[in-house]
């Protein structure tokens, strides 16, 4: 999803919760929650009664799998 400030990787909504993803590859989890963070991608869901979730995924070109991934409840 595109908001003002840049593109969502993945956005999930389910009836109880939203999950707000960011990938990044050959970098870290962490630097896709500040992204997630930086660009408050989840700002829109302030007054959403749903659960949220933030979360950073690394992908590792040599492995070509997940290396690391981490989840913040908002």
């Amino acid at each position: 999803r595109h908001t003002a400030r840049g593109r969502i990787d993945i956005e999930v909504k389910t009836k109880d919760y939203i999950y707000i993803i960011e990938c990044k590859r050959d970098k870290s989890a962490r630097e896709a929650l500040e992204q997630i963070e930086g660009k408050r991608y989840a700002a829109k869901y302030a007054s959403d009664p749903r659960k949220l979730y933030k979360i950073g995924v690394n992908f590792s070109s040599e492995t070509r799998s997940i290396s690391e991934y981490e989840i913040r409840e908002a």
